[in-house]
């Protein structure tokens, strides 16, 4: 589909700039010397890396349901963020590593200026890069590309602190400061690693996203239709960038097959408007029961045998239970 083209094209472009941000620290490192500026180097490997494996990742989120994938390819998605998390929690240690075996020692520091401009050029153009990839990865609710955008972003903050400490040892002369940098980047590096390899096995073990929960039940009570009379057992699943929706729906018992299914298309109108195409529903009709006539909002109901007392407001507490709400 349209947005799976566009994940790939994004990830194929982000690839490409980690590879020359990558060369530019480098050739950064290699006019300064600087232990800190190494470590942001050392980084760009897993940008690097980590944009080939998001890559590969798209190109296989991409592919259509078969016979033997029939909910499709996108989990791969939260594979490899899962694996780019790795990488980056990977990275912190091997720069903490470095840092502590080089505490002690003291390096020369050179050509600092120049190093700051390359650096600072990097932190811009990752920056922007990051943001366009959030912004695209939540528009298409691509895990794999909002964790590239991230792990850009991410980057970029590291690199933020360190041109703040290049600045402070260019005015003061403390280089020792090199190397605190480098390790307060580590363990921030490590950190945000963490969080990414969390949000990814949410994503893996099917754990529910109360955000999308709560945006779906408002969108629910907002544009109920009198025939919607109770709604229960909701189940959200991401499948990569494609939302599996699964619920029951009580409608009245004297609607035919035909008239059911147009409560569902109804539903289904919905759930596409607000999301997007790249959402499916699934939906078990129930008929409803004398007991639900308390808070059924039909007012032109042949058979109603109470009358109307209290309106039913769907929230994330009732709208989850598989049990029908009657009064």
């Amino acid at each position: 589909m349209h947005s799976s083209k566009q994940n790939f094209r994004v990830q194929f472009w982000i690839t490409v700039l980690s590879v020359v941000l990558f060369l530019t620290k480098i050739i950064a490192y290699e006019f300064t010397h600087s232990l800190a500026i190494l470590t942001d180097a050392l980084e760009s490997i897993v940008n690097v890396m980590a944009g080939f494996i998001g890559l590969y990742s798209l190109y296989v989120a991409a592919k259509p349901r078969d016979l033997d994938h029939p909910y499709g390819h996108g989990k791969a998605e939260f594979v490899s963020a899962a694996i780019e998390g790795g990488l980056i929690v990977g990275a912190g240690i091997m720069i903490i590593y470095e840092t502590v075996l080089n505490f002690v020692q003291h390096s020369p520091l050179e050509k600092l200026n120049i190093g700051l401009w390359l650096i600072v050029i990097t932190a811009v153009v990752n920056f922007i890069a990051g943001t366009i990839c959030i912004n695209i990865g939540k528009k298409n609710s691509s895990p794999a590309l909002q964790a590239s955008g991230k792990h850009l972003q991410v980057d970029t903050y590291s690199t933020l602190g360190i041109i703040a400490g290049l600045i402070i040892i260019l005015l003061t002369n403390l280089f020792w400061l090199d190397k605190v940098i480098a390790l307060g980047m580590g363990v921030l590096i490590i950190y945000n690693g963490y969080k990414i390899i969390r949000s990814s096995l949410a994503g893996i073990m099917d754990e529910a996203d109360i955000k999308l929960l709560n945006q779906f039940i408002k969108i629910l009570n907002e544009n109920r239709r009198a025939n919607w009379i109770d709604l229960h057992n909701l189940r959200v699943i991401k499948y990569g960038s494609l939302l599996h929706f699964d619920c029951h729906l009580t409608v009245p018992w004297y609607l035919n097959i035909n008239e059911a299914h147009v409560e569902i298309d109804e539903l289904h109108i919905l759930i596409k408007k607000q999301f997007g195409d790249a959402s499916e529903l699934f939906v078990h009709t129930d008929g409803c029961l004398p007991t639900g006539c308390p808070i059924c909002i039909k007012t032109d109901c042949p058979v109603r045998q109470h009358v109307f007392e209290k309106r039913l407001q769907w929230t994330l507490e009732n709208i989850i239970s598989n049990e029908k709400h009657h009064l």
